[in-house]
C-alpha cells in the first residue's frame, strides 16, 4: 500500500493554471465627481486578495475599459500594483479594436509591471480570422516576455476566435490563457480537443464555472468574486479535490446572484450590489446607467440571502 500523502488541492498558480483558478475581473471606482478614485480601488484589491482571489483583471470589460483614458488606466495598475505587490496576479486589459494600439498598449503592460495581459478580440471591425490571427500574433510578438490571455466574448465584440484559429497561434509561447465567454461549454471541449492543456482555459461567465471545469477549464474570470469571493473559492477546492456533490451545492447557491450580476449589462448590477455591501464604487461612466430600483432590491433580497446566519 502506498504510503504517500495526498496534498490538498490549491488555487495558486501553477503550470496548469497560470494565473491561479480565482481571478476577479475588478470594477473601476469613481468618484462623486467622476473621476477614477484610486485609493478606494487600492482598498478594493486589497479586499479581493483578502478574499481568495487569486489574481486581478484590471481594465477588462467589467473594469469599463472602454471610456477609461490610457493614462487612466496606467495610473489604477499603479494604485492595485502598489496595494497587492506580488501577492496576487495582476493583469492588464489592453486589448483595441486598433493592432497598432493593442501592441502598444500590451508593451506597456509589460513595462509596468503586469503579471499578463487580457487581450480582447478585436470588436467592431470584425475581422476574419486570418485577421484575428494576425492581430494576435502581433501582440504576442510586441512582449514576448508577457504572458498572454486571450479573451473571446462574441456578444461584445460581434465576433468570435475559433478554436482552430487559437490553436494556430500557440506557436507563440506568451500565449497561454483564453478566457471563454462564448456562452457555451462546446468552445471549452473544442479547446481542449485542439490544444490539449497546452491552453489554460478560463471560465469568463460565472453561472458556468462548474459546467466548465467539468470539460476542462482551469478556473475563472469572475464578477461574482467581489461579493462572495469565499463560495467561488471553496466551488473551486471542492471540484480540484474530487467532490462532485459540494462543487454542485456551491454552484446552485451561487446561481442566483451570478444571474442577477448580469440580468441588465455588466458591471451596472455589481457595481450596485458592492454599494448595497458597503463599498461606494459610484456610477458607471455613460453610456452606462446606476441600476435602477428594480435591479438594487433584486440583489439585496439575493445578497441577504447568501448572508451567513
Amino acid at each position: 500500500m502506498s504510503t504517500a500523502t495526498l496534498q490538498a488541492p490549491s488555487t495558486a498558480p501553477s503550470p496548469e493554471a497560470p494565473f491561479g483558478r480565482l481571478l476577479t475581473a475588478m470594477v473601476t471606482p469613481f468618484r462623486a465627481d467622476g473621476a477614477v478614485d484610486l485609493d478606494l480601488a487600492a482598498r478594493l484589491a486589497d479586499h479581493l486578495v483578502s478574499q481568495g482571489s487569486d489574481g486581478l483583471v484590471l481594465c477588462g470589460t467589467t473594469g469599463e475599459s472602454p471610456t477609461l483614458t490610457w493614462q487612466e488606466q496606467h495610473e489604477l495598475f499603479a494604485a492595485v500594483k502598489g496595494a497587492v505587490g506580488t501577492r496576487v496576479c495582476l493583469l492588464a486589459g489592453s486589448g483595441s479594436n486598433c493592432t497598432a494600439e493593442a501592441v502598444e498598449a500590451t508593451g506597456e503592460a509589460a513595462a509596468l509591471g503586469a503579471d499578463g495581459a487580457l487581450v480582447v478580440v478585436p470588436y467592431y471591425n470584425k475581422p476574419p480570422q486570418e485577421g484575428l490571427e494576425a492581430h494576435f500574433r502581433a501582440v504576442a510578438q510586441a512582449a514576448p516576455e508577457l504572458p498572454l490571455m486571450l479573451y473571446n466574448i462574441p456578444g461584445r465584440t460581434g465576433c468570435s476566435l475559433a478554436p482552430d484559429t487559437t490553436a494556430r497561434l500557440l506557436d507563440q509561447a506568451n500565449v497561454v490563457g483564453f478566457k471563454a465567454a462564448s456562452g457555451t461549454t462546446e468552445e471549452v471541449s473544442r479547446l481542449r480537443e485542439l490544444c490539449g492543456d497546452r491552453l489554460a482555459i478560463y471560465s469568463g461567465d460565472d453561472a458556468l464555472t462548474l459546467p466548465m471545469l467539468a470539460v476542462g477549464a482551469v478556473g475563472v474570470v469572475s464578477v461574482a468574486s467581489h461579493l462572495v469571493g469565499p463560495r467561488i473559492r471553496a466551488m473551486l477546492l471542492a471540484h480540484l479535490s474530487g467532490d462532485v456533490t459540494a462543487a454542485l451545492d456551491a454552484h446552485q447557491q451561487l446561481l442566483p446572484l451570478c444571474r442577477a450580476l448580469f440580468c441588465t449589462t455588466n458591471p451596472i448590477p455589481v457595481k450596485a450590489a458592492l454599494e448595497i455591501s458597503g463599498w461606494p464604487v459610484g456610477a458607471p461612466r455613460l453610456p452606462l446607467l446606476s441600476a435602477d430600483t428594480d435591479v438594487r432590491q433584486r440583489l439585496s433580497s439575493i445578497l441577504a440571502a447568501l448572508r451567513p446566519t
